[in-house]
């Protein structure tokens, strides 16, 4: 089974249990192994934090402790925004939007070569990067 990069929403939900993912894809990821883990983008760190700034996400713990645990080796593999990712960036077509946050994950999901486990429908409708599904 290949490993996903995880849209933002997608790290939340599996980190904090939300039905959302569904349990097929919950346990997909928990059974993947330790040199498999999932990526995130550096991005979804700063995404985390302006949803709790913004009163748009409640976490069940201090926002610098979630993040550490959340994005902690052992459970995923943050990747870091790289000449090669910015410059990804700006070969997306026109047509994918313009969220830049939406645009590094994408990026770095190209350049490392990984499908994107999403719910985000501009992302999945511009069809500018394959989405992983569960086996």
């Amino acid at each position: 089974m290949s490993r996903p990069l995880l849209d933002t929403h997608a790290w939340i939900w599996w980190i904090c249990g939300d039905s959302r993912l569904t349990l097929r894809e919950r346990e997909a990821l928990d059974n993947l192994l330790p040199s498999e883990r999932p990526v995130l983008a550096e991005i979804s760190l700063w995404e985390v934090a302006m949803l709790v700034e913004r009163d748009r996400l409640e976490l069940d713990m201090d926002l610098e402790r979630w993040l550490a645990v959340a994005s902690a080796p052992a459970t995923v593999e943050l990747a870091r925004l790289t000449p090669a990712v910015a410059a990804e960036v700006a070969r997306l077509p026109e047509k994918f939007h313009r969220d830049p946050a939406d645009r590094l994950i994408v990026a770095t999901a190209r350049v490392m070569k990984l499908r994107v486990l999403t719910r985000d429908k501009k992302i999945s409708a511009a069809r500018v990067v394959p989405l992983w599904q569960a086996p």
